[in-house]
């Protein structure tokens, strides 16, 4: 069975909140490592669904005496589905950990998948900033220390897709439909605590 274009714009509809890619890192612990603060990991992270980078590239410019390099920007919309930028929740500064998420399209195989990666990668090593969310604008926006790649597959995804990530040494979770509204449900059914 097919991955379904309403599973895949859900999933991506889901993972623009912070506390449901919290439950997302949750599955990859070495990620979950990287969060600068465990104590607010709302603060600690930004999301940023189908990101928008602007890319400083130097391109010739003639004048009078001769050739010079001067860096003119192109902004480019990135092929993975979700940015995770790691932020100092103290001082309000982004880090320079960024996780670039790719979420198992429909009708997308192992080539299509691992390219739009690869393409990230050629994108990403020039300098950049990323376009951020209105109530984030605030903070610095420069490129990363490290890309961290992160492949979101579904259960109905092919074996050779998971084989083939097992091959390229890159790291996938398999997004189950109930795992987030399990977690939401089970924090949500608590018992209050009355007050003292």
């Amino acid at each position: 069975m097919p991955v379904k274009q309403s599973d895949y714009e859900a999933l991506l509809a889901e993972y623009s909140n912070r506390d449901a890619v919290i439950v997302l890192l949750k599955k990859h612990r070495a990620y979950l490592e990287m969060i600068p603060s465990m104590r607010r990991p709302g603060d600690s992270l930004l999301t940023i669904p189908l990101p928008i980078v602007r890319i400083r590239q130097a391109k010739p410019l003639t004048e009078n005496n001769g050739i010079t390099m001067t860096a003119v920007p192109e902004t480019l919309r990135l092929p993975c589905d979700l940015a995770i930028l790691t932020c100092d929740p103290e001082w309000k500064i982004k880090m320079g950990v960024e996780i670039l998420v790719f979420m198992h399209r429909p009708q997308e195989d192992f080539s299509h998948l691992l390219s739009r990666w690869r393409q990230t990668q050629v994108l990403l090593d020039q300098d950049y900033e990323w376009l951020m969310p209105p109530d984030d604008q605030n903070l610095l926006s420069e490129g990363a220390n490290r890309l961290y790649p992160l492949f979101v597959l579904f259960p109905e995804t092919h074996q050779r897709i998971r084989r083939g990530l097992l091959g390229a040494c890159l790291p996938f979770v398999e997004h189950t439909p109930d795992t987030i509204n399990q977690e939401e449900t089970s924090e949500t059914l608590l018992p209050e605590i009355p007050p003292t």
